[in-house]
């Protein structure tokens, strides 16, 4: 059980955060920690719920490239037609559904993809800075490790052609290395077993952790320690505005008074803020992952099959799986079949890695994806700002996005 405020009229906060996930919660340090009181709401009955829950747990602070390239183009009748591989899309009249897979395409260019690359890179070390600060004032228990990550290839072209975005990001002080398959499997034993192996992408200073734990360890010490006032079970419908602030009219009980919001609710954040006039760019990516004992030979790396395009992450003696990518399916449901097809995937990828036999907990969850791959963190109006669709990477760039979108709303105060 997460400890709530009790059921009173809230305090009056300085600032109220809309989503208890992992940007909501580090959007909520990074108020408290400059002194300003919080209150923060979920629709959920505790934090850290939906697309944060079990998430693939890789903090990729160096593998921050855009969904988005030349290479798209080739990949696209697979993700536009296939059924049964890693994309899958659901297709629809929606005009917002053709609206943003054509803006989707128009970042395909390389410049695009250079620049949409660096911009989410900048933001990824922004958010390593604040984690370790965070961890050095609070430690957290989350089973985290500065693990490194293997982006895997099978094919030595794809290999190659990672290249230039390893000399695209050295400059930065990202430290990245090309590997054929023989210094892969030293670096990672655990990759004997995997079948046709070309090479990888080495990461050696990439870490790992499970978001769930965070997110209920940093709750913990916003409310004993920053007095946080947390609401769950408070499903805001509609946003309305006032003279003095925002009006927060929920799906039942009283409305909720702020005088500045930040919305960090993922992909409903969308809906939400359409009544307001704004078309927020976002899709949602169904991914799926589960988690299960180690198996004999767990790898120490997160591990990230490109083929497949299926992670790898150690927990402990735990290892989390995640893959498939369904676009415009918004149902957060695990489907039987897709699951089986995740966990049949990982046993063909990594056949030892995972105690295949002994699956604890399963889950998917609906990735908020703009179509240039980094995230909205901007002004909405007098006193709002919104910090959404930050994609496969949300665990990665929740701290340095709560960072941002505080400054920016003090910023807008002033």
């Amino acid at each position: 059980m997460h400890p709530v405020e009790p059921r009173g009229e809230p305090a009056r906060a300085d600032l109220v955060v809309l989503g208890a996930g992992v940007v909501g919660l580090a959007t909520a340090y990074a108020a408290a920690r400059r002194g300003l009181s919080v209150l923060l709401l979920d629709r959920a009955d505790g934090p850290v719920q939906g697309t944060s829950f079990a998430n693939g747990a890789q903090l990729s602070y160096a593998y921050t490239d855009a969904m988005a390239g030349p290479s798209t183009w080739r990949q696209l009748p697979a993700m536009l037609f296939g059924r049964n591989g890693p994309f899958r899309t659901r297709w629809s009249a929606d005009p917002d559904f053709w609206r943003w897979g054509l803006a989707f395409l128009r970042q395909t260019g390389s410049a695009r993809l250079r620049a949409n690359t660096l911009a989410t890179l900048q933001l990824a070390l922004e958010s390593r800075s604040a984690l370790h600060a965070l961890l050095q004032r609070h430690p957290i228990a989350f089973d985290h490790a500065v693990s490194g990550k293997l982006h895997v290839y099978h094919d030595a072209a794809a290999l190659h052609g990672a290249a230039s975005m390893i000399a695209l990001k050295q400059p930065f002080g990202v430290e990245q290395h090309l590997l054929d398959a023989r210094q892969a499997i030293a670096a990672e034993p655990a990759l004997a077993t995997m079948p046709g192996l070309a090479g990888a992408v080495y990461s050696p200073q990439e870490e790992a952790g499970d978001p769930f734990r965070f997110g209920v360890g940093l709750l913990q010490v916003l409310q004993q320690q920053y007095g946080l006032q947390a609401r769950f079970d408070v499903d805001i419908r509609r946003v309305v505005r006032q003279d003095d602030g925002w009006c927060l009219q929920p799906h039942a009980g009283a409305a909720l008074q702020a005088r500045r919001l930040v919305v960090c609710n993922g992909i409903d954040g969308a809906a939400l803020l359409r009544p307001l006039g704004v078309r927020m760019p976002l899709m949602a990516i169904k991914g799926y992952s589960f988690t299960a004992p180690c198996g004999p030979r767990a790898p120490t790396a997160s591990i990230t099959d490109t083929s497949r395009k299926l992670v790898f992450c150690r927990l402990g003696e735990r290892m989390r799986v995640a893959g498939l990518a369904d676009l415009n399916h918004w149902d957060p449901r695990p489907h039987p079949e897709r699951m089986a097809q995740l966990v049949a995937m990982a046993r063909a990828s990594m056949p030892e890695a995972v105690d295949y036999a002994h699956i604890e907990s399963d889950w998917a969850g609906l990735r908020p994806v703009t179509p240039w791959s980094s995230p909205e963190i901007r002004a909405i109006g007098a006193g709002l700002v919104c910090n959404l669709g930050h994609g496969m990477l949300g665990w990665t760039l929740a701290m340095g996005s709560g960072e941002r979108a505080v400054s920016l709303a003090l910023a807008l105060a002033q």
